[in-house]
């Protein structure tokens, strides 16, 4: 087992994660912080993304009944436990990765750490409980379909993406998953559920030694039980296996557009239009990228005082929200505009957006603007990530995806690193306001709609 210590500095000073490698590839990350919780979150580089179109929607269906059971651990009795002592669980599947995470109080760390590792690694997937199970994700699809902001933004990264997987529902279609056998997750499970796929973050309030062990030891006994094979290579890229593993679907990122591309849909559901612009942008794979996108989109839309809600919501009143995203999976992000307002000021609301990114393009931020904007991006992150759930997660994510925790202690000094000429030079390559992808749903037909 090899451990590394990252160094602290001033923008980062509370941040002190330690992490091991085990010989086996199994990476264990433990910080101690003086919050009287623990918690344990198992992070696997698996997602939607690394499904064939025939299994689309296995991951999310498998997170599902990783809690229905082992052949040591009836279905049920892990959650017993965790009631039983006050603690929580849940779990995520997303389009790169999984996970299960467990808060507990620090005194009942070292009695519930071991079950989770056991539902998740020894999964049994009995028939029944699988057909059970079924029913319910179905449910959860179909009420995904009933959801507009849901449908939006599927037809939305349908349209943004041609190629990549990111495309896809994490849920998968209905007819796809009405298909799936257990023995299929089965496989899935064991294919994917590997140490050398996953990484393992405790934060809380306990030794780190205290925590290692923990999670070194409640690992081994699980891993010992398991049926799965314990001897598979080491992966030595996480882009390499998915890559090979996918059903021939390649992971290199698509071209920005070159023109605009545009979608229209009709949603009786709705009572105002919905307008979404994308714009394909650097993914995790190229981290330093995305910093000053990151910036970009709080300068346009984040808090009363930026661009767009300033100018569209407060001083013209043309929409009645306005957020900007810049979403970073794995292999290309997407740089998202999204708008509710009324169907008669659409094309002006996307004429305006377009000059917008035009300025950006042109003109440099000044530098008190930059400083606000940096401090509420740096902030904002360092706010969302004191709990040990938000640390654990933080770590997992970052260490899963990427193999390292630099954007996970480092993120704040990134973004105050980033420079006038860094937004201008990021909005001139990535943001083109004559080139972008636009999905507009009218809330009925639009030429009876003014409203």
């Amino acid at each position: 087992m090899t451990s590394t210590l990252l160094p602290s500095d001033s923008l980062h000073r509370l941040h002190s994660p330690i992490i091991h490698r085990l010989a086996n590839g199994l990476t264990i990350i433990a910080e101690q912080v003086p919050v009287d919780a623990v918690n344990l979150n198992i992070w696997l580089n698996v997602g939607s993304a690394v499904e064939s179109n025939a299994i689309n929607g296995m991951a999310h269906f498998l997170e599902h009944m990783i809690f229905k059971g082992t052949a040591t651990l009836p279905a049920g009795e892990f959650e017993r436990q965790v009631e039983a002592r006050g603690a929580t669980i849940n779990a995520a599947t997303s389009q790169d990765y999984t996970h299960y995470y467990l808060t507990t109080a620090p005194q009942d760390f070292a009695a519930l750490a071991p079950l989770q590792l056991e539902v998740v690694l020894n999964a049994e997937i009995p028939e029944a409980s699988f057909e059970r199970e079924r029913q319910v994700v179905l449910e959860e699809i179909r009420r995904s379909q009933d959801n507009p902001r849901r449908r939006t933004f599927h037809r939305a990264m349908e349209l943004t993406f041609e190629r990549l997987p990111y495309r896809r529902q994490v849920l998968g279609p209905a007819s796809v998953v009405e298909s799936l056998t257990a023995q299929q997750m089965r496989d899935f499970h064991a294919r994917w559920y590997q140490p050398q796929s996953m990484t393992l973050a405790a934060v809380g309030n306990l030794p780190v030694p205290e925590l290692v062990e923990i999670v070194e030891t409640s690992f081994a006994q699980a891993w010992q039980k398991t049926a799965l094979p314990q001897h598979q290579p080491a992966f030595t890229s996480l882009l390499a296996p998915l890559t090979e593993l996918s059903s021939g679907v390649s992971f290199s990122p698509e071209e920005r557009f070159q023109e605009i591309i545009r979608q229209e849909f009709y949603d009786a559901s709705l009572q105002q239009a919905r307008l979404v612009m994308t714009w394909r942008v650097p993914g995790l794979v190229d981290l330093e990228e995305t910093y000053a996108l990151d910036v970009l989109a709080s300068v346009l839309a984040h808090g009363r005082t930026s661009r767009l809600v300033q100018d569209l919501r407060e001083q013209r009143g043309l929409v009645s929200g306005i957020s900007v995203s810049n979403m970073t999976y794995l292999y290309q992000g997407v740089f998202y505009i999204s708008a509710h307002l009324p169907t008669k000021h659409l094309a002006q609301v996307e004429a305006a957006i377009a000059q917008h990114i035009q300025a950006l393009q042109t003109d440099l931020i000044t530098e008190f603007e930059l400083e606000r904007v940096r401090t509420r991006v740096a902030n904002h992150f360092v706010f969302g990530n004191e709990a040990p759930s938000d640390r654990s997660g933080l770590y997992g994510f970052y260490h899963s995806l990427l193999g390292d925790l630099d954007g996970a202690v480092r993120y704040p000094a990134h973004i105050h690193a980033v420079s006038p000429e860094q937004i201008r030079a990021a909005a001139q390559h990535y943001l083109t306001p004559s080139a972008y992808g636009v999905v507009i749903t009218y809330p009925n037909d639009r030429a009876t709609n003014g409203d």
